[in-house]
């Protein structure tokens, strides 16, 4: 299941009020709209247009509240993730649901990355020579970030698992051609899943 229907299965009966957080290119948000639910969509990039705000998380002041937040590939990228997901527990009504998909990317072992780099090459992106390579640069590049231990911890102190799956995530550098592959690997257990779906609910 794609991150937008994922998305859409999770929200209550309409009419809901829904916020995005890091809402990108605003296709989710559309979406969740022209099913009739209220939403507003926060990126410091986001599109011109009614739903959008230009602003992160840490500047956005409506006080809310709201039935769902959604967080798709933003969470891992926030600096205080903690002061972060507390202002989201604030903004949420009770029992509001946090619907998250996100980046394990500490999960990148040598299999992963073997086909990983094999991938890239295929495609003409530009790959490192080696798989020693590959890794060295792929944890220099996210070295920034909050893997899924940081993240977990931080989601488990504020809300109650309602759901969580390991899903495809490396096909969103490579291309959606590979997502099947990449699907059938991890099912199979040749490579792991480096993305999740989590929704928690409100303690």
């Amino acid at each position: 299941m794609d991150i937008e229907a994922f998305v859409l299965s999770q929200l209550p009966p309409t009419p809901a009020s829904v916020l995005e957080v890091g809402c990108g290119d605003g296709e989710i948000a559309r979406a969740i709209a022209v099913r009739g639910h209220e939403v507003i969509a926060l990126d410091p990039r986001a599109p011109a247009g009614d739903l959008f705000r230009r602003a992160s998380l840490e500047q956005f002041t409506d006080p809310g509240p709201f039935d769902v937040v959604v967080a798709n590939r933003s969470l891992h990228h926030i600096h205080d993730l903690s002061r972060a997901l507390d202002k989201v527990a604030g903004l949420l009504a009770p029992g509001g649901q946090l619907v998250v998909h996100e980046h394990a990317w500490e999960r990148l072992d040598e299999p992963t990355a073997r086909w990983y780099l094999k991938r890239r090459s295929a495609a003409g992106h530009r790959a490192p020579r080696s798989l020693e390579a590959c890794l060295a640069r792929w944890r220099e590049d996210h070295a920034e970030l909050h893997g899924y231990t940081a993240l977990r911890e931080a989601l488990d102190r504020r809300f109650m698992q309602r759901f969580f799956a390991w899903v495809p995530y490396l096909y969103g550098e490579l291309g959606d051609a590979v997502e099947q592959e990449e699907r059938a690997l991890i099912d199979t257990g040749v490579i792991q899943a480096t993305g999740f779906y989590y929704v928690g609910e409100l303690a």
